[in-house]
């Protein structure tokens, strides 16, 4: 199963007993899944079925959908409403009596809004239910399709992933090889400092072993590198995983984050300290491309 992006567009039509319509869906960013449906034309009432049926496809972004219906002509009639008309005539006769201005024909006061009203021809329920669910299966082919939509942007950003993964591991196997990693060089390093301590005063040799191990400690990265290499496999199993794993990755950014960040601080040369730091600059990269993974 290949990542999931939260960005894509889908659209979908379908016509019924002289009714068109058109679904489109699209999709972007969001920590969480947010459904937001626009369902005009008295189908407001499908809400509900068409949230349940987003909310079973997708675990997060923040998801638009909107149905536009185009209803035939032959179904809709007209209605004067008599009563606002017949007080606009008398306003317009009135104000053409004492007014060198024309106050307009019938025709104007038709265009009037509220005078002129369309008005839907009944239908059974039988035949608006079977609309309703022409739409309602049109709305699947257009999730289909912000599925389809969505995975070809998962495989764009599966590629970055990797990469940033890639050169993750690289700077760890960097770090790994660097002085302040390996015990040998961290035990001479001791050897030759106490050596120096004991040649200009007297110490208390005791005092002395237990501060020795006590720095050996805090300068030993080798903790750090081992979790940093944990979490590169953690990342790698989950992209293979692929689907909704946007939270787990970004969890793991933290960590990776965390360890970085103690590698930096143990740091007693250059070149570890610029392993940590490039590591800091790859995880950023990896969790801004990660905020796009459902």
């Amino acid at each position: 199963m290949t990542v999931s992006s939260m960005t894509g567009f889908a659209r979908a039509d379908g016509a019924r007993d002289g009714f068109a319509w058109t679904w489109e869906v699209r999709s972007v960013n969001g920590k969480g899944l947010d459904i937001r449906a626009k369902l005009y034309g008295g189908y407001e009432r499908l809400e509900p079925v068409v949230r349940d049926a987003v909310s079973q496809r997708f675990k997060r972004g923040n998801i638009g959908l909107a149905l536009n219906v185009v209803r035939p002509g032959e179904g809709m009639r007209y209605r004067i409403n008599r009563d606002l008309l017949n007080e606009l005539v008398s306003l317009s006769e009135t104000l053409d009596a004492n007014s060198k201005m024309d106050a307009g024909t019938i025709a104007d006061l038709l265009n009037v809004r509220g005078v002129l009203e369309a008005v839907e021809e009944q239908e059974d329920d039988d035949a608006r239910e079977a609309r309703e669910a022409d739409i309602l299966a049109t709305l699947s082919v257009a999730l289909d399709q912000m599925i389809e939509s969505r995975a070809q942007e998962g495989g764009k950003l599966d590629v970055l992933l990797t990469g940033h993964i890639d050169q993750i591991a690289q700077t760890v196997a960097r770090a790994e090889q660097t002085e302040s990693a390996r015990p040998d060089a961290i035990r001479a390093r001791l050897q030759r400092q106490v050596s120096e301590l004991l040649e200009n005063g007297q110490f208390d040799i005791e005092r002395l072993h237990q501060e020795a191990a006590l720095l050996a400690t805090k300068t030993d990265v080798r903790e750090e590198i081992d979790r940093l290499k944990a979490h590169i496999s953690a990342a790698r199993s989950m992209i293979k995983q692929g689907g909704a794993i946007g939270r787990k990755l970004d969890f793991l950014c933290q960590e990776f984050n965390r360890e970085a960040n103690t590698l930096c601080s143990k740091a007693n040369d250059i070149e570890l300290t610029n392993c940590g730091m490039e590591l800091k600059v790859s995880i950023d990269q990896l969790r801004e491309q990660v905020q796009n993974v459902e």
